[in-house]
């Protein structure tokens, strides 16, 4: 359940999809995912997406928006996103990019058929 008070994010996430491609998009969001993380851990934590998230811009960020963040895309449920959970989020935090993964399924479905 998203607050009032909830972080918009402006969704560049298309246009750099264009720009790099499917392997470059996946690269940054690679860096994306070791600037954010904890490095003793291998994992973004509460207390490294705390202390990072000015990087991104989010400084404005309070520990509750924080832990919303992870709660959204803790899949595992160990508290914590691994590589695979904060890539899936930031595809779930672009609708245009659900919107066009989801057209290129169908289109490969329609076309398997």
């Amino acid at each position: 359940m998203a607050s009032e008070n909830a972080i918009v994010f402006e969704d560049y996430f298309p246009e750099m999809m264009e720009k790099l491609g499917a392997e470059g998009f996946m690269k940054e969001l690679s860096n994306g995912f070791n600037l954010l993380m904890d490095r003793k851990k291998g994992v973004i934590t509460f207390e490294s997406l705390k202390t990072n998230s000015a990087l991104l811009g989010l400084q404005g960020m309070n520990a509750e928006e924080v832990m919303e963040m992870l709660r959204e895309g803790d899949l595992d449920g160990d508290g914590t996103l691994n590589e695979m959970e904060f890539c899936t989020l930031m595809f779930r935090l672009s609708p245009a990019l659900m919107k066009s993964s989801k057209e290129l399924l169908e289109e490969a479905i329609f076309y398997e058929l």
